[in-house]
């Protein structure tokens, strides 16, 4: 065990009393492209260019380009891979499901042709603008550093400071109720367990030999828009849409780490399982305008103005931990819905994201070819969090901290090899929504150590079109790629080096395969 513990630094003692933090908003943040396949096959850059029912969702103008109805639904496969390497040790994990991705259709209302309101068009579109499936493992050796003593260390940052307290702990009949619930839930499972103790003067962990992370992760955000817009002469579109989402996400988590003692032997182990369950439901404001600033041209332009999303949350969580260290010959199994109130496992909550910007260009060559780009903005850092009451939650500093703007480009292109099928490619580029120095805070009812720090992203797409007199048909590809560093738990004292040391990150390679098809018929 260790002798003496630093801190980093100063502000790594202030930590957030509820379990929401930059990880939860984020993960609620932003969209991933999808929607139908010719959407899709174009990387999403048809907000100028219009005429497809996905626009809606990004700039609702594009709807009034419609002159004839429009029904589509679309449905694919999706697999997600991820590949980690961690000293040396790479685990990789892969899942595929199938998914129904978008449906809706467009009613086009022609007013006539010599008013300057030439149509009044209706469109109603939902799709999957998230996707949480995924499977996830990392682990390796730890060379002396160990969870133990990250959780050693918060104990001490949320001030115990005596051997006394300690093991008040120890004896209380409930030390997650009264007085005791002043310190980490998980640092209380910590000490009732076995991993941590108060010899010296210090509460202390043991030496990390190896571990290993497994999480599973369920669920997704339906977004269901409901658009009107506005064509004035054919060369003035203005739209809005009204959304509505639901959103349901779960994640399963399980990290086990293998213990030496004080002289370098085995000494037992521990598994912590968390279960965390997050619902949702949300509704925003779509505003968009297209022009077509040159008469005799097809060249377009766009801008779009998302309102925040204002989300009602609802998560609970639950946790494991299962230890058998063998210094002290004794074998432990805790659930913290066994202990602890389950007043404090359910949690109502608000979070607010950020406005959305969006400007846009598109045009056509002699009706072969269409070309559409486009850019995003949005500050993840201005993202809310409030209680129901309207107060902000402990959380909020760490969203201001640790997450930032990002930047989001579109390109794409559309060309008719022959009067009924055409070909597809787009490109999207996602700036990183993380600081390079966030990480996971302790929180008082928090759980979860672990963070995954997202770097940018970068999304390849690739489509086939048939459109008949009524029937059509599109096929899309899409190829999501991005790296992130994960980390089991912060920073904590090595006794292997006598410091205090940042855990190495595992470098993660992240993909997605998708295959989407959609049917539509317009008319």
């Amino acid at each position: 065990m260790k002798k003496n513990l630093l801190m980093v630094c100063g502000w790594l003692v202030i930590a957030s009393a509820t379990a929401q933090n930059a990880y939860d908003a984020e993960r609620v943040l932003g969209s991933e492209l999808n929607g139908t396949a010719r959407f899709v096959g174009m990387g999403g850059a048809m907000s100028a260019l219009g005429g497809d029912i996905s626009v809606i969702g990004t700039n609702p103008a594009g709807l009034g380009i419609y002159r004839s109805n429009d029904v589509a639904i679309s449905f694919g496969f999706n697999n997600t891979a991820t590949e980690s390497s961690f000293n040396g040790t790479n685990m990789n994990e892969s899942r595929t499901r199938a998914s129904l991705d978008q449906v809706g259709f467009v009613y086009t209302n022609k007013i006539g042709n010599n008013t300057s309101l030439r149509f009044v068009n209706f469109g109603f579109n939902y799709h999957k603008s998230k996707n949480f499936n995924r499977l996830f493992s990392a682990g390796g050796a730890l060379d002396g550093m160990s969870q133990t003593n990250y959780l050693a260390d918060e104990l001490e940052a949320w001030g115990m400071n005596s051997a006394s307290e300690f093991d008040a702990v120890l004896d209380a009949q409930n030390p997650y109720s009264g007085y005791w619930n002043k310190y980490p839930v998980l640092g209380i499972m910590g000490i009732t367990t076995g991993l941590v103790d108060y010899p010296n003067d210090a509460v202390i962990g043991w030496n990390g030999h190896s571990n290993n992370f497994f999480s599973r992760e369920t669920g997704g955000i339906n977004e269901y828009d409901f658009s009107v817009a506005f064509n004035i002469e054919d060369r003035f579109y203005i739209g809005a849409t009204l959304g509505v989402y639901d959103l349901k996400y779960n994640r399963f988590s399980s990290y086990t780490e293998y213990l030496n003692d004080d002289e370098g032997y085995e000494n037992g182990g521990y598994t912590l399982d968390n279960y965390y369950g997050l619902e949702g439901t949300g509704v925003d404001f779509k505003l968009g305008v297209i022009a077509r600033p040159f008469e005799e041209s097809p060249f377009r332009i766009g801008l779009a103005v998302h309102t925040p999303t204002w989300y009602d949350m609802t998560e609970n969580y639950n946790a494991t931990l299962n230890s058998d260290i063998t210094y002290w010959g004794e074998t432990y199994s805790q659930t913290l819905s066994d202990e602890l109130n389950p007043d404090y496992l359910i949690y109502d909550y608000r979070l607010t994201t950020p406005w959305k910007f969006n400007v846009s260009m598109g045009t056509t060559l002699q009706n072969l070819v269409a070309i559409g780009a486009e850019y995003e903005y949005q500050d993840y850092s201005s993202t809310q969090l409030e209680d129901m009451d309207g107060y902000e939650l402990g959380g909020q500093a760490d969203v201001k901290e640790f997450l930032k703007g990002v930047h989001t480009l579109r390109v794409g292109m559309e060309a008719r090899m022959a009067p009924q099928f055409s070909i597809r490619a787009g490109y999207n580029y996602s700036t990183a929504a993380f600081q390079d120095y966030a990480y996971n805070p302790l929180s008082l009812y928090g759980t979860s150590t672990d963070f995954n720090n997202i770097q940018s992203k970068n999304t390849f797409t690739f489509g086939l079109g048939y459109r008949g007199s009524v029937i059509y048909a599109d096929l899309a590809y899409k190829y999501d790629m991005y790296k992130s560093d994960f980390c089991a738990f912060d920073s904590n004292y090595n006794f292997s080096t006598g410091e205090t040391d940042l855990l190495p990150a595992a470098q993660v390679d992240n993909s997605r395969h998708q295959l989407l098809l959609t049917l539509g018929a317009r008319f």
